[in-house]
């Protein structure tokens, strides 16, 4: 009886010991690859997590493994290596260059991707409605006719100077659709090249007071750069617009575009999809519907901005 008592302990040890084990392996693993720590990207990231976790997929049961590039694309391929080589059901992507890292090199795992302004010119999907791959996502992609619309109930603007930067995808594009609605706005949209701190010094100061407001792409070395630029800017009485609401933030005067824990729900949604069976390619790229209108009332100050009461009506966010 000692012996038979025994093996039944040492029994149900073991069967607890490997139910604790089994229970407390993740169902899911989730790979997670921001190119930086830009403030869009965190809250896109937020966004994603939220709505997984809102749909049963939070941890432990799913296991996210979270990686940031810290705008080096050396760092992107080597953080994408390292999620190849793991276990991993889906790859969520935050921004162009690690989203296209990760497409180039992986194949055989679902890719959702964020704040990626153009997934077919960027060589990430064949069409919007159907990528003919193994990635989908959401998209920053913005109507501009509507924004340079409201860009009109703010200031009277017959010519806009884009600060992009060449070989940016996401910078060129944005230019790239200014360009293809500048007659129907009524606008002239005039390309400013930046790629160096002396771009900046030598063009700048010939827009200044020649062109009626600039706008400011998502381009990365423009965004390192933007305490220069908005200097300039206001001491010129230059309007800024972007639409990215974390430039809004760091200085732009307005903010037309949207937002981007959205765009991160939005993404969230469809790796809930993928996660049930869903085929990525059959998930159409979608963008987020509503435009938010962010307004810098510190940057209004600085540049003396007059900003009617009218215009303030449709401000969603105000930066003090």
């Amino acid at each position: 009886m000692r012996i038979k008592g025994t093996v039944w302990i040492i029994g149900v040890a073991l069967f607890c010991i490997t139910t604790f084990s089994v229970a407390a392996e993740p169902e899911k693993r989730i790979g997670i690859l921001a190119f930086s720590d830009q403030v869009r990207y965190m809250e896109a990231i937020q966004g994603f997590l939220d709505t997984c976790k809102e749909a049963g997929f939070g941890e432990p049961r799913t296991q996210y493994s979270i990686e940031n590039a810290g705008a080096n694309k050396m760092v992107a391929q080597e953080l994408v290596d390292k999620l190849a080589a793991e276990k991993l059901d889906l790859i969520f992507t935050v921004g162009t260059h690690a989203s296209l890292a990760a497409f180039q090199k992986i194949k055989d795992i679902p890719i959702v991707f964020a704040q990626v302004y153009d997934p077919v010119e960027s060589g990430i999907a064949k069409s919007w409605h159907s990528s003919g791959t193994n990635a989908t996502g959401a998209s920053t992609r913005i109507p501009f006719v509507p924004l340079l619309a409201i860009v009109k109930q703010l200031k009277p603007i017959t010519s806009l100077a884009v600060l992009y930067t060449p070989g940016e995808k996401n910078s060129e594009s944005q230019l790239s659709d200014l360009q293809t609605v500048q007659e129907r706005a009524g606008i002239k949209i005039v390309p400013v090249p930046l790629a160096k701190v002396e771009d900046i010094e030598q063009l700048l100061p010939l827009l200044i007071g020649r062109t009626d407001a600039l706008f400011i792409t998502g381009s990365n070395f423009v965004d390192n750069q933007l305490p220069i630029i908005m200097d300039m800017a206001n001491k010129g009485g230059v309007v800024t617009i972007t639409h990215l609401e974390d430039l809004v933030e760091k200085g732009v005067l307005l903010g037309v575009g949207p937002n981007p824990y959205s765009v991160g729900r939005l993404a969230g949604k469809k790796a809930i999809l993928i996660i049930h069976g869903a085929d990525p390619s059959s998930i159409p790229i979608e963008t987020v519907e509503k435009l938010d209108v962010t307004l810098n009332l510190k940057t209004a100050r600085a540049g003396r901005f007059q900003i009617s009461p009218d215009f303030m009506k449709i401000v969603n966010k105000k930066i003090e």
